[in-house]
């Protein structure tokens, strides 16, 4: 029995040393302290929720969070997320894996439901589940999608589609034009376009753009004729694939501006979802300098919504991410003024990621959450109504 337990505990130990081995580094600059000192956000007295403003970072745990913070305002700074007022955590795990993807974490925040790996607002039942994007239509608010990957990629899809799996991105983008969604910015120009079209990805003859265009909607693919639409649904497509991730253009908080300028005219208020999703492709490559520049613009982005939310008061902002990418974890750097980054997986991990609000009702994300919780919280407090809601 002995010699059985020591053979288990050498099996252990030796498997743990060969993954330890597979262990990737990489380094980041820290910098030095911030003269200016940054203030917390308040927390807000209750009241009534007009707006929504939900943001994801894609991929985004903690240590991509603490890394950013490192990277760009040094060890005494605070990122803007940093400086919310409230802070929690949600767990993560899919219907059929502890380990989510994107589309089943999406899917818990935007029905409150459980769902498998692939799967977009449908069920493994093969039911629908009715969204919070599709309450906050039904009562007559505004709606938008933001994202730097395609529009159509999981997290954005998971708002505005029902569909068994994300690849089907030429699916879902039929799936928008009747969505009722009036603001879609991001990447995936691929998707719209007929397949006799240079970098089409459709197996068909289908002319998308054109569609939305004759649905109302002004066709935008570049931040100047972006920032000069005056139109109140605007398609933005400015990139054939995922939005290009250095010197891009427009900035996720140059997309989050437009989106929130052209959803607040509307009286009845808004629902916004928010993107970062390149934080999540770092992850996937290892790629420290990738993950701070996308924090970088994520942060901007979080900014943006804030400024609106303090003048507003009647907005409530939450952020938040599907799941962490990357075992992402920090150790010494060779000097004072690097830090040494080590990843573990090229894929998802397990475990809980971070959540701040802001707003009416923001204390309420306090504490651990089931990630399908934050999606029932947010309905419920906005007045949406109550989720999960299933659609036959």
């Amino acid at each position: 029995m002995r010699f059985l337990l020591s053979l288990i505990l050498m099996s252990f130990f030796l498997t743990f040393a060969s993954k330890a081995q597979e262990l990737k580094l990489d380094t980041i600059s820290v910098q030095l302290p911030s003269l200016e000192k940054t203030e917390k956000y308040p927390l807000v007295a209750d009241g009534p929720i007009k707006n929504v403003i939900f943001i994801i970072g894609d991929g985004t745990g903690l240590a991509q969070l603490y890394s950013g913070q490192l990277n760009l305002v040094g060890k005494d700074g605070r990122l803007v997320v940093q400086n919310m007022p409230v802070t929690g955590f949600s767990i993560t795990h899919a219907a059929n894996r502890l380990v989510t993807d994107s589309a089943a974490g999406a899917t818990a925040y935007s029905c409150g439901a459980k769902t498998n790996n692939g799967m977009i607002a449908y069920l493994p039942e093969g039911e629908h589940c009715r969204t919070v994007l599709e309450l906050a239509e039904a009562q007559g608010k505004s709606t938008g999608l933001v994202a730097t990957s395609t529009i159509t990629h999981a997290t954005p899809a998971s708002y505005a589609a029902h569909i068994d799996a994300r690849s089907k991105q030429p699916e879902i983008a039929v799936q928008y034009l009747n969505s009722g969604v009036e603001v879609f910015l991001g990447g995936g120009r691929e998707f719209f376009i007929p397949q006799s079209e240079e970098n089409s990805s459709r197996k068909d003859d289908r002319n998308l753009i054109d569609e939305f265009t004759a649905n109302g909607y002004e066709f935008v693919e570049n931040v100047t004729t972006m920032k000069a639409s005056d139109s109140e649904k605007i398609l933005g497509l400015f990139s054939a694939a995922g939005m290009p991730s250095e010197n891009r253009t427009p900035t996720l908080a140059e997309m989050s501006q437009k989106a929130i300028d052209v959803l607040s005219t509307n009286e009845n208020g808004f629902f916004l979802m928010i993107e970062g999703s390149q934080i999540d492709w770092a992850g996937h490559d290892n790629n420290a300098t990738y993950a701070m520049r996308e924090v970088k613009d994520f942060d901007a982005a979080v900014k943006t919504a804030l400024d609106f939310a303090v003048e507003d008061g009647e907005t409530l902002v939450v952020v938040t991410a599907d799941h962490e990418t990357g075992g992402m974890t920090l150790q010494y750097g060779n000097s004072s003024e690097e830090m040494e980054i080590a990843w573990s997986t090229g894929y998802h991990t397990g475990v809980p990621v971070p959540v701040m609000a802001y707003g009416p009702h923001a204390v309420e994300f306090t504490g651990w959450h089931d990630n399908t919780e934050i999606g029932i919280l947010v309905a419920q407090l906005a007045g949406l109504g109550t989720l999960p809601q299933i659609i036959e």
